[in-house]
């Protein structure tokens, strides 16, 4: 080895370790400007939801301050299929992977869709408030008797109408795997004589991992695979969507 090279080796070595408190650095002051910013929005959010009389321009908001959320912190979004999209109401089923995936959510679907999501965010006063406004449906996995009498409160909701949302895994963690999908969106799809559109989220593990509240600059894509009938959508949907995202379902 000549001590040329001896010395560039050096000076990369060097500048390594340089560059490394920098980088540390930006990326603490980026998930701080990204915390305040996520709070600062949803706040403004809530106030305008709550000054806006009509459920469909709510949402519309809602979906306005997710993309300014999306824009604002350099995370690029790309919306793919849309024009699969049923015209009729529909229920839309996605793969759960982090937090963030709700936002990811209204910011690429139109203002025609309520979420169906865990009754344990209703012990979020103020995200609560907004989910409610925003017409969400909140649901018991745990209680039997419970569960039973909110899945009639969204065969309602899917009566008057409207387009649902469903994370069919229900809950998420680190593991990178698609969980078993439970059977409450497919029963009101069947029961409601709805289509079921498979949607594909890839990328917000990567942005907001599990565990974690520090968020990461990664592109998000949403990606809408398929258009499905109700019966024997839930195994069809689970296998089209671990194929996307390229993750295996779990046992």
């Amino acid at each position: 080895m000549t001590s040329l090279t001896v010395t560039i080796s050096i000076n990369i070595r060097e500048n390594q370790i340089t560059k490394a408190p920098a980088v540390a650095l930006f990326q603490r002051l980026y998930g701080v400007y990204c915390l305040v910013l996520f709070l600062g929005l949803g706040m403004a959010a809530l106030t305008v939801s709550l000054f806006l009389p009509n459920l469909r321009a709510r949402r519309q908001a809602a979906g306005a301050f997710s993309r300014a959320f999306l824009q604002a912190a350099g995370i690029p979004l790309r919306v793919q299929g849309m024009e699969q999209l049923p015209r009729v109401p529909c229920v839309v089923v996605a793969n759960h992977a982090s937090y963030i995936d709700g936002l990811v959510a209204a910011a690429a679907l139109p203002p025609d869709f309520a979420f169906v999501i865990k009754r344990e965010m209703v012990r979020v006063p103020l995200a609560s408030l907004l989910l409610r406004r925003l017409g969400s449906a909140f649901v018991d996995r745990f209680d039997r008797h419970k569960g039973a009498a909110d899945a009639r409160r969204v065969w309602k909701l899917a009566a008057t109408g409207q387009s649902l949302v469903f994370f069919p895994e229900g809950t998420f963690d680190s593991t990178r795997q698609i969980g078993r999908f439970l059977g409450g969106a497919f029963a009101t799809a069947e029961r409601s004589q709805m289509q079921v559109v498979a949607v594909a989220i890839h990328g917000t593990r990567d942005v907001l991992p599990n565990g974690s509240l520090r968020i990461r600059r990664r592109p998000i894509r949403f990606e809408i695979l398929g258009v499905l009938e109700s019966q024997g959508a839930r195994q069809r949907s689970r296998e089209l969507i671990a194929q996307a995202v390229g993750e295996p379902l779990a046992p």
